[in-house]
């Protein structure tokens, strides 16, 4: 039971701290619009997201409204569109892709993800033409987001998968040289994906999941730093141990506000409640940074010795309180240290306390991994697969979810500016060493086999 002071706490993050619900994310299920005619299936899919999502901005703005906490983002999640449009070729992809497009447009959200493949044992000829139509499809549409499954812990990594998309990778970004790469920043590679990610790029509605489900993304690195400066300015003496029981406490009256969110627009909606994602999502925005609660506690900058210590609490820290707040917790639940989306980590990037091989080490104890990382535009995409099949295996070894959103900004060069916009804001391009010295490794292809933690049942 909260207190009184608590109560008011909660108010206090909601009008000065940057606390909202992140996203909510409406799943559904495209299996039964199946069809060998693509007229037809396009129709289907585009008849079953307007029927079910025509209210969901509208529900979304009400409930926000009532309890006086804002909803950023309204989205929907599909079912992977590899296996839902399987008889399909890349080009009949593109065009699905388009249709999924239209009717997020339609609706009024920004981002619908789904375009995805589970290939972490192989691939099926819908995965190849999906996979084949992903620089097109990103290119072609604004609202569409991709994501690969290449590895997982029961299956090992898939290396033909691998070095697919690092070859995606590059022509998505070629396609959209004149801003950036922006593709890429639709795309996600990952190890373990959960079924249940309300967040973009990398959602997507699971076969084991409902026909259609609200799951929730809450938000607020701003309420957690703060209630750490406020906690230090008290008392300064505080220890590691005692702060992270503050972080832990704070992590739970955040999740306590998404649940109660997520559960009002399902039940208006006529759909089941999914989970809550735990996960701290920082923003371009000063004050609503990930990197800043780094500074809080006491380092002169993400990325400087003492980052990966601080990250491994922070993230086990907000599973804690987040866990004991609700029963449904799920998608990515942890910290986010996308380095373009937050001003503090693309400051440290800038200033070189953030390299590639630091944010990889710090991708081991996080829920995420490489996330919005501008590279040189003359990375290799034997080195952009490298780089991939680096991060597959901290997710495979460490039985975790982790990706890369890794963007080759073509024309530009290590030190210098991509900007990408919005929500996805600006990053320096950070240096990659040895550009080309992977290739050998990774024309060898197969897969990788499966660790011994898999052998669990």
């Amino acid at each position: 039971m909260l207190t009184d002071r608590e109560v008011l706490s909660t108010f206090e993050m909601l009008k000065n701290e940057h606390l909202d619900v992140r996203t909510v994310t409406l799943g559904i299920s495209l299996f039964d619009c199946a069809d060998r005619d693509l007229k037809r299936f396009k129709k289907n899919i585009h008849d079953k997201i307007s029927r079910l999502a025509r209210n969901l901005v509208v529900t979304c703005d009400e409930v926000g409204v009532r309890y006086g906490i804002p909803i950023v983002n309204k989205r929907i999640s599909v079912s992977p569109v590899a296996v839902a449009a399987c008889p399909f070729s890349a080009g009949q992809m593109v065009e699905i892709a388009q249709t999924l497009d239209d009717t997020a447009r339609e609706i009024g959200i920004d981002f619908i993800g789904g375009f995805s493949a589970l290939v972490e044992k192989g691939m099926t000829t819908g995965d190849r033409a999906l996979i084949e139509a992903i620089p097109e499809a990103l290119t072609a549409t604004e609202r569409v987001c991709a994501s690969v499954n290449v590895a997982s812990t029961h299956a090992g990594i898939n290396m033909d998968a691998v070095y697919l998309m690092g070859q995606t990778i590059k022509r998505a970004a070629h396609l959209t040289e004149k801003a950036d790469g922006i593709a890429c920043a639709k795309l996600c590679v990952f190890a373990n994906i959960p079924q249940d990610v309300p967040f973009m790029a990398g959602a997507y509605l699971g076969v084991g999941e409902p026909d259609a489900v609200i799951n929730v993304g809450v938000s607020g690195p701003g309420v957690v730093r703060k209630a750490i400066d406020r906690a230090r300015a008290v008392n300064p003496k505080l220890d590691l141990g005692e702060l992270s029981e503050i972080i832990k406490r704070t992590a739970f009256k955040v999740t306590r506000v998404g649940e109660i969110i997520g559960r009002q627009v399902a039940r208006k909606l006529g759909v089941p409640f999914g989970v809550v994602d735990l996960s701290l999502a920082p923003t371009p925005n000063v004050g609503d940074s990930v990197g800043e609660i780094f500074q809080s506690l006491g380092l002169k900058s993400i990325g400087v010795p003492g980052s990966t210590a601080v990250l491994a609490m922070l993230n086990d820290a907000v599973k804690k309180g987040g866990a004991f707040a609700s029963s449904y917790v799920g998608g990515l639940s942890g910290a986010f240290i996308p380095v373009s989306e937050d001003l503090n980590i693309a400051e440290a990037a800038r200033k070189g306390h953030l390299t590639l091989e630091k944010l990889e080490a710090m991708t081991s104890v996080c829920s995420v991994g490489l996330d919005m990382v501008a590279l040189p535009g003359e990375v290799s995409a034997e080195t952009i697969a490298a780089i991939i099949a680096d991060e597959m295996a901290i997710g495979v070894i460490n039985k975790k979810t982790t990706a890369t959103r890794l963007i080759p900004v073509p024309g530009k060069k290590a030190g210098e500016k991509a900007f990408f916009g919005g929500l996805l804001g600006e990053a320096t391009i950070i240096k990659v060493a040895d550009n080309g010295g992977s290739r050998e490794f990774m024309s060898l292809g197969g897969r990788i086999p499966a660790p011994m933690q898999s052998l669990v049942n």
